[in-house]
């Protein structure tokens, strides 16, 4: 896990620009650190890595790491590489490291752009080859490592962070304001849906692709397309026993490390399948880590403490800290080079501040299981409306109203036949979009729009989330947030075999008697404590912005405002009201905080 850099173009950036861009990038890398240049007639390549030493520590694995002609630079981890070392072996090569470094490199001279499909792992890497005067770019299958692109005066700039791209290109790129307008009014879910970023010119190499580029104009190649294949005469059992294969073979390929890992830890079925899957199934040395909150809506420490004292894996609690917050936000924003996604990853910065402190590198979390299995609130509208006419829909029904009616806060979720009623509608998602639109100087919108990847409502809905919503940027959250502590954050739920299963699965076993991850839920019996697999409650990570931010102090009123470029976009009048408050609804509570990050970003750049 590190961080990179680099050009291919016309012009190299001065030795200084380098230098700097190894510094900005310093945090993901402090174990190592290396620069290369290299010109082909017309055409400047150079690579920047900073090295995170996480298998085979040996200065040998450093960065960018020449193989014959070849050179790489790579942040992330290739997690089948002993098995493709073996496969390697057999064709009649031999490796001078322990590491996914050289294997990764010799798959790349071996197979080219080919060796992508064969890789399991989390990757963004640079591939350049002296011979061919080429430069390969990729990412992994679902985009977990960043790699950003920015393309000035005929010379393609790339990086990990933007910081990086500023400190090559000598400038930094202008803000986008458009992306910062469908920040504030739709909310994070809007942010991948377009190929913008918060900075004008600057995209991400999608995920799942690669960039060959020869002459400088080529056009990125996806070499993985998800496999949609529902299986519909697979039974319930055979559902549960194949994710609970696959979900092992996962978790293992995850534990590889040369350095100790801890769990982040909830007393949910996400990250607990994972901590007992590692403790009881693999053997794992699991020390769980928790973010304490006193908001009942976000609490769950009865549910931790059972899994603790059932799995007997070590653990510690971390209190949420509304002390300086609005420092530490400031803060965080200049890290992200962007606002904070959302409230959660403000906790969830507090929680890798702690994993840091206790001396680890990799953390272990349980992202996208709800995106594979269902696990939001409208997957049960949506189960409803795909089992509407069918034989099981009735109990479906009945068993919404005893488990979910109690307790969806949603308006709109609270109708089960939502979705059977009219299949396209998704207001619940940009809620109150037009309330706070009013709230602008000038008029600004954007429709809810979602892509096409498969034929059933529920799947198409969870797969939209999976690539285009909030997967996406729970990622990239991940990513800034471990790194800025030089950690590394791996996430089994992405697992191009696991995503297969899941995908594989009928939708009628997705949800039972009222419960969603049914499947994963009786996968994990008999592993995780039967508490936790039958509790139906959905506790999101997150906090009441209330808590941390205490809008009535004086001096912190008079900061909320004072003048600001972000008074050009959003009238104070509104937010002066907003601040009247003593409580919030969740979707003002929301707009309040994207209003300070927007506020805390353009001022940094003013």
């Amino acid at each position: 896990m590190c961080g990179i850099a680099g050009s291919f173009g016309p012009a190299l950036p001065a030795p200084d620009r380098l230098s700097a861009a190894s510094g900005t990038l310093a945090h993901r890398g402090p174990d190592g650190e290396g620069i290369y240049t290299h010109r082909a007639g017309a055409t400047a390549t150079s690579l920047v890595h900073r090295r995170l030493a996480i298998i085979d520590l040996n200065v040998r694995s450093d960065q960018p790491f020449r193989l014959e002609h070849g050179l790489l630079c790579y942040n992330g981890e290739l997690y089948n590489y002993v098995e493709l070392r073996r496969e390697l072996e057999a064709l009649g090569y031999s490796f001078r490291t322990s590491g996914d470094t050289e294997v990764l490199a010799r798959a790349l001279l071996h197979w080219g752009p080919e060796a992508l499909k064969r890789c399991e792992g989390m990757w963004s890497f640079a591939w350049y080859d002296e011979k061919a005067g080429t430069l390969l770019l990729s990412r992994d299958r679902f985009g977990e490592k960043p790699l950003y692109l920015w393309r000035k005066d005929g010379v393609l700039y790339f990086a990990s962070e933007i910081k990086g791209l500023a400190a090559l290109a000598g400038f930094q790129p202008a803000i986008n304001r458009n992306h910062v307008l469908r920040y504030l009014i739709n909310g994070y879910k809007a942010l991948n849906k377009v190929t913008e970023t918060f900075h004008d010119g600057v995209n991400e190499l999608p995920a799942g692709s690669y960039l060959l580029l020869k002459n400088g104009g080529e056009a990125p190649v996806r070499y993985w397309t998800p496999a949609l294949q529902i299986q519909q005469d697979m039974s319930y059992a055979e559902a549960c026993a194949r994710t609970r294969e696959g979900l092992i073979e996962a978790v293992r390929l995850r534990l590889r490390a040369d350095v100790p890992l801890a769990f982040c830890m909830s007393g949910g079925i996400d990250s607990n399948a994972l901590i007992a899957t590692a403790k009881k199934i693999l053997n794992c040395d699991v020390h769980g880590f928790t973010i304490v909150n006193t908001d009942a809506r976000y609490e769950e420490q009865g549910l931790v403490d059972l899994a603790v004292k059932e799995l007997g894996v070590r653990h510690t609690a971390i209190p949420v800290s509304n002390e300086g917050f609005l420092a530490n936000l400031k803060q965080l924003v200049a890290a992200h080079d962007a606002p904070v996604a959302t409230i959660s990853y403000y906790v969830h910065w507090q929680l890798m501040q702690a994993v840091a402190a206790h001396g680890y590198k990799v953390t272990i979390s349980g992202t996208a299981a709800d995106e594979l299995f269902t696990g939001y609130y409208d997957h049960h509208n949506l189960y409803l409306a795909e089992m509407a006419g069918g034989p099981g829909y009735t109990d479906a029904l009945a068993a919404w109203r005893e488990h979910q009616a109690p307790i969806v806060r949603n308006p709109y979720l609270q109708d089960p036949d939502l979705f059977v009623k009219d299949r396209k509608f998704r207001g619940h998602i940009y809620l109150n979009k037009d309330v706070f639109a009013g709230w602008l100087h000038q008029p600004w919108s954007e429709d809810f729009s979602e892509k096409t990847f498969h034929p059933g409502l529920l799947r198409n809905r969870m797969l939209n989330e999976l690539f285009e919503e909030a997967v996406p940027v729970i990622l990239k959250e991940d990513d800034l947030n471990a790194m800025y502590f030089s950690m590394e954050n791996r996430s089994p739920f992405l697992d191009s075999k696991l995503f297969d299963i899941a995908y594989s699965i009928p939708e009628r076993h997705l949800v039972q008697d009222g419960r969603a991850k049914a499947v994963l839920r009786d996968a994990m019996r008999g592993i995780v404590p039967d508490a936790i697999l039958d509790n139906r409650r959905k506790v999101g990570f997150n906090a009441p912005i209330l808590e941390l931010v205490d809008v009535h102090d004086p001096q912190t009123r008079a900061w909320l405002l004072d003048d600001s470029p972000i008074y050009e976009m959003v009238r104070k009048q509104p937010i002066e009201d907003l601040l009247k408050n003593d409580t919030l609804p969740n979707s003002a509570s929301k707009f309040l905080f994207y209003f300070l990050n927007a506020k805390l970003f353009l001022e940094a750049r003013a």
